[in-house]
């Protein structure tokens, strides 16, 4: 099961959801054929896509 939540900036967390954070935390991240791992090459483009957004955001 997935949850999200989703914060305003200079919002504080709840308790409860720190302590969620905490407990996920101890989980390992399981990869899968959706969801495979990538590899160094696929994460350097994925970290450019993510840096090249950013800034679209920040002008608009």
């Amino acid at each position: 099961m997935i949850k999200t939540y989703i914060t305003e900036p200079g919002e504080i967390p709840t308790e409860e959801e720190i302590r969620e954070a905490e407990e996920v935390e101890k989980y390992p991240i399981v990869f899968d054929e959706d969801c495979p791992e990538l590899s160094p090459a696929m994460m350097k483009a994925f970290k450019s896509a993510v840096v090249q957004r950013n800034r679209k955001k920040k002008r608009s």
